[in-house]
């Protein structure tokens, strides 16, 4: 194709006379604009076909989505179901998410053991080690549990779950957790804790019945508060950190749906949860990997070296506090996404009221590894941790029956009898 300099300029020069220039000018700009308008065109028939390919090639990636999901089908429905089934009288048909995490492990046996349906759904993200939820999962097989592996942000799973199953309770223990992470992944944080949230409760307003709703919180929404212990009364609105942030951000969400929906909400406010199956990023967990490894352990003060202390709760203890939850949590009110009246709205702290400084912690663990700590001291980085936590549980007792009753002794005796068995330690040796 010419040129554009070269439409402009006779094909034989010297063949065209002076006195015609105009008339040769006014030719050659008319081929001129006639080969632009080709380009044009051309340009437009590449723009269209870009563009048909790459919606072919969306509809294609949704199908290919669609054939190789994880969920759907006759037989897929008919284990949700059966998980689902409950096998006692006046019991609950729960679905919890995050039910591969600590405390969704957790609960979900203990649900199921008393004869209640449960269906787990999480998606095994890589946050930790997703080989320990794989064989939390095992575990819970082995308890005719059947976890989903699936994003709470999948509003399509989400309806198809309330389609195969009217669940009575919704256990929401699903969430991006660890507050130091927030400051490296904060995207993570939003799409788990605030946009899965949304996602999970917009399924339950919209469920007919709809299902009363009991949810993990944290005690990391006292932020920087520095009346102890902790009261649910207490001032929020000053997180320490994007966790706090979105976890407080979750109770303001979760009240909009009991208000304009009548969902059914109770939110719990977990301190420091320890034990068997537990998180690895979790400062008991890291201090006995390292302690057995005979690495170093980094332990932080806070200021004027005051030593950090935490509200340590067991497992066992929370458990009780997720299951009194669900036991005494009143119905929705809602049909269809249309509120008929006022529904239960509480938060209660789940903690254990005696707060243990972490030296203290560490010094545990040493005599249960019978293995001396390489400690390291060092002052507390601003990276959203706070110096102290402290339980105020009065509500719990009077509302749930919460009362724990696992110190810190006995807790972490346990913990390192699990973790050395689950990592085939032989007396602090590692034997695999």
């Amino acid at each position: 194709m010419p040129s554009l300099q070269e439409e402009l300029l006779p094909s034989t020069p010297g063949k065209f006379k002076i006195d015609h220039r105009g008339h040769a000018v006014n030719r050659q700009f008319h081929r001129c604009f006639a080969s632009t308008s080709t380009l044009f065109l051309w340009a437009l028939f590449l723009v269209a076909l870009t563009a048909s390919y790459l919606s072919f090639q969306s509809f294609i990636d949704s199908g290919n989505r669609y054939f190789t999901a994880s969920w759907g089908g006759i037989q897929w429905e008919k284990r949700v179901r059966d998980s689902a089934a409950v096998h006692r009288p006046e019991g609950f048909s729960v679905l919890v998410t995050g039910a591969a995490g600590f405390v969704g492990t957790h609960v979900s046996l203990a649900l199921k053991k008393r004869g209640d349906g449960v269906v787990g759904l999480d998606n095994f993200n890589s946050y930790y080690d997703p080989s320990l939820k794989k064989a939390r999962k095992a575990l819970l097989q082995g308890h005719s549990v059947f976890i989903v592996d699936g994003d709470v942000n999948d509003a399509r799973l989400i309806a198809k779950l309330f389609d195969v199953v009217a669940f009575t309770h919704v256990m929401h223990l699903a969430a991006q957790a660890g507050v130091r992470y927030a400051m490296e992944n904060p995207q993570s944080y939003v799409h788990s804790n605030v946009a899965g949230l949304v996602t999970l409760l917009e399924a339950c307003k919209s469920a007919n019945p709809q299902p009363a709703v009991v949810w993990a919180s944290s005690s990391s929404v006292y932020g920087l508060n520095e009346k102890t212990p902790f009261s649910e009364a207490d001032r929020t609105d000053r997180p320490a950190s994007l966790y706090a942030a979105t976890k407080k951000a979750g109770e303001a969400i979760t009240h909009t749906y009991n208000h304009i929906y009548g969902l059914s909400i109770t939110g719990l406010r977990f301190f420091t949860v320890y034990g068997p199956w537990g998180r690895p990023d979790m400062a008991y967990f890291s201090f006995t990997r390292n302690i057995l490894q005979g690495k170093p352990i980094t332990i932080y003060r806070g200021k004027n070296r005051v030593d950090l202390a935490r509200d340590f709760t067991y497992i066992d203890d929370i458990v009780k506090g997720c299951v009194g939850s669900l036991d005494t949590a009143g119905k929705s009110t809602g049909s269809g996404g249309k509120k008929s009246g006022p529904a239960p709205y509480r938060i209660f702290n789940l903690g254990n009221t005696s707060p243990v400084t972490v030296p203290t912690l560490v010094s545990i663990l040493e005599r249960h590894l019978k293995v001396k700590a390489k400690r390291n001291m060092v002052d507390m980085p601003g990276n959203g941790d706070v110096p102290f936590t402290h339980a105020n549980i009065s509500s719990a007792r009077r509302e749930l029956g919460y009362k724990p009753t696992t110190d810190l002794q006995t807790g972490l005796k346990k913990f390192v009898k699990w973790y050395l068995s689950y990592y085939g330690y032989n007396h602090g040796k590692n034997v695999n």
